[in-house]
């Protein structure tokens, strides 16, 4: 039947099957909520789609806000323009593992206002989400305009299986807004993950002094009256308004602040929230094949040591610039250290590296005899690690999602 001769009803029954048949291979789909604007909700979106995607998770980034996107921006992606196959949408490629599509990426001019009301709005979102062309997908994140209006009305009526993440503030308006999203949610049947709390408090980089700008405890006491789980508290961090507007999100960036750090203890939550697990925070990650990664004395602190060149893994442990020392407890990374190593002499390393504190090293390549020191100072050890960041690769390795290659010094 040709599409001039459908009737509307007929027409919208196919776009729904399109879009059940494409997001069919979608594991979890998700939509960030905000009951107001100016909360954080797309930065949130944003670094928590980052954060996934380097914990090794293939994810999708839609923002469907037709009258402010701001994803593409948050990312760097506002000068590409979205491609075609065969009549559908190809998301753009921010990095292997996360795929965005955004309104702005498809228009000509990106100051261009878009004036549509109603009815039109709910078309052109379900024509957007339905012509899309995803690929096989962990998680797709939704970013969608702040308050209870068309689109995520239109999101959560479309998309099947969807569940939301509502974002809040600590400050009593913000949070008042909140319930409103948690009762619009309710009434359209739309299940809720959690609550992140952003700009919760401001940490100074300086002296580590925490300020409560916006009040404190508000984020759980919403929680604990709705009975719904409290997934992160995001501090304020200059760094990440600073990065926003490179078109970095803050977990782009190699370092151990709050801030990142609270984004990667979301991703934990999340990860549990959706395999069926408790999302408290700080709960271990969960891989992406859904079973959780299991490493000897999870509930204790554990030392991981990775040898580093330029930034790199470094390709072989006994020759590399630097030592990069991670503290990691309940699976996720609390602190760092870089240490220059010793002269690489037989047995040195290791017994060095024990002194440390290490129980874990991840290298790219090492000789049996190596592995043989490190195994008498019972270091745990990690070979064929790819080429990446120290912190990614760590990350990868706590999220079970870490692929071992070949043993490039096997001798």
């Amino acid at each position: 039947m040709k599409k001039e001769n459908m009737s509307k009803q007929e027409e919208m029954e196919q776009q729904d099957r399109i879009i059940r048949q494409t997001l069919n291979k979608v594991k979890h789909k998700i939509l960030i909520l905000s009951g107001k604007g100016g909360v954080g909700k797309s930065t949130v979106a944003a670094n928590l789609s980052a954060a996934l995607a380097d914990a090794g998770y293939r994810v999708g980034l839609m923002d469907v806000d037709l009258h402010g996107p701001s994803i593409p921006r948050l990312l760097g992606l506002n000068e590409q323009r979205a491609e075609f196959s065969d009549g559908r949408i190809l998301p753009v490629s921010y990095s292997p593992n996360l795929q965005v599509v955004s309104i702005e990426n498809l228009l000509g001019e990106h100051d261009s206002a878009i004036i549509w009301r109603g009815p039109m709005k709910i078309g052109a979102i379900r024509q957007f989400i339905a012509d899309v062309a995803w690929e096989a997908l962990d998680f797709l994140i939704i970013d969608s305009p702040p308050g209870t209006g068309d689109e995520p009305l239109t999101i959560a009526q479309t998309i099947p299986g969807i569940r939301a993440i509502i974002v809040t503030t600590p400050q009593e308006i913000s949070l008042a807004d909140v319930r409103k999203s948690i009762n619009f949610c309710h009434t359209v049947n739309l299940p809720v993950i959690g609550l992140i709390e952003n700009m919760s408090g401001y940490i100074c980089p300086e002296c580590g002094h925490r300020e409560d700008i916006f009040g404190s405890g508000g984020g759980e006491r919403t929680a604990a009256e709705t009975g719904l789980a409290l997934l992160s508290k995001i501090p304020i961090d200059p760094r990440i308004v600073m990065t926003g507007d490179r078109g970095q999100p803050a977990l782009s960036q190699e370092n151990n602040e709050p801030a990142n750090n609270a984004f990667r203890q979301t991703v934990n939550a999340v990860v549990a929230a959706c395999n069926g697990e408790s999302p408290d925070v700080g709960q271990p990650p969960v891989s992406k094949g859904g079973a959780e990664m299991e490493h000897e004395g999870d509930s204790k602190q554990v030392k991981i040591a990775v040898p580093s060149a330029k930034g790199l893994l470094a390709n072989h442990f006994g020759h590399c610039e630097q030592f990069i020392l991670f503290d990691v407890e309940e699976s996720r990374i609390v602190s760092r250290k870089t240490l220059p190593p010793p002269p690489h002499e037989p047995g040195v390393l290791p017994q060095w590296l024990s002194e440390q504190g290490a129980s874990v090293i991840i290298a790219g390549g090492m000789g049996s005899r190596a592995r043989g020191f490190f195994s008498e100072y019972g270091i745990e050890v990690v070979i064929g690690a790819p080429v990446l960041a120290p912190e990614k690769i760590v990350l990868q390795y706590l999220a079970g999602t870490l692929e071992s290659g070949q043993n490039i010094c096997d001798h």
